[in-house]
């Protein structure tokens, strides 16, 4: 794999995560909710992909 390709998905998942990172924040009622939304965002990939095979099979 080219390193230009890397370094282009790396760009997307980096901006993705920080999107995420400030609605997971933004939403958060408490401290500890805020902290599940950053772990949350280090995994969004994962929910796209699931509900994305849950809208196709269903």
């Amino acid at each position: 794999m080219s390193r230009t390709k890397d370094a282009s998905s790396n760009a997307v998942y980096g901006l993705g995560f920080i999107g995420a990172a400030i609605y997971y924040i933004s939403t958060a009622t408490t401290f500890w909710i805020g902290v599940v939304g950053l772990l949350k965002a280090m995994v969004w990939p994962a929910f796209l992909v699931y509900e994305l095979l849950k809208y196709l099979v269903g």
